[in-house]
């Protein structure tokens, strides 16, 4: 993509000629790009991500007619991005839990698992769910933010007796409310 910033002959210009260049302004720049084409041979996958993306653009509509988020998206966005760029973004990038921590949890009330999350904007909540083999629920919550940013502790508040085979399922979320989920075995 070939950026121009000056240029008396392209300067303002902005469209399509003929089915060659498209001409677009951004931040006081006019940027050339080969036109878009348009296939016939779509797959299912290019379709559901053309759906998701579109998603996203209705997503980043609404979050920038929101005035604080429009202002923690805008102040997240660099140079040649807007509020409305980081928005797409947020919703098409879930949050990743990249370390559970179970060494301290042996069943107790009070003991601690301690999460790690991290998102390209801002994790908004992490829940702990924790399953005896059976399926049979033993507790569920949610974990508190630490001050890093990215650890999450979550507090124990039921008797587990037996350990053995139980399941603890992380769900962690961020702000256009997608989900990631992690499942850990003891």
């Amino acid at each position: 993509m070939a950026k121009q910033k000056g240029n008396v002959v392209t300067y303002g210009l902005s469209g399509k000629i003929s089915d060659l260049l498209v001409f677009r302004q951004r931040s006081g720049q006019t940027i050339v790009s080969k036109a878009p084409t348009v296939s016939n041979n779509e797959s299912e996958a290019q379709r559901a991500h053309r759906r998701r993306f579109q998603r996203a653009v209705l997503y980043s509509g609404a979050a920038v007619s929101d005035p604080a988020l429009n202002e923690a998206y805008a102040a997240k966005a660099g140079k040649g991005r807007t509020a409305r760029n980081m928005a797409v973004a947020d919703f098409l990038r879930a949050p990743d839990i990249d370390a559970i921590d179970l060494s301290a949890y042996h069943g107790k009330p009070g003991d601690t698992i301690r999460i790690e999350v991290t998102d390209d904007f801002a994790v908004v909540e992490v829940k702990v769910v924790i399953t005896n083999p059976d399926g049979s629920p033993v507790e569920e919550g949610y974990a508190k933010p630490e001050a890093t940013g990215y650890e999450w502790t979550y507090t124990a508040t039921a008797v587990n007796e037996s350990l053995e085979g139980d399941r603890i399922e992380i769900f962690a979320s961020d702000t256009p409310g997608s989900i990631t989920q992690k499942t850990e075995e003891l």
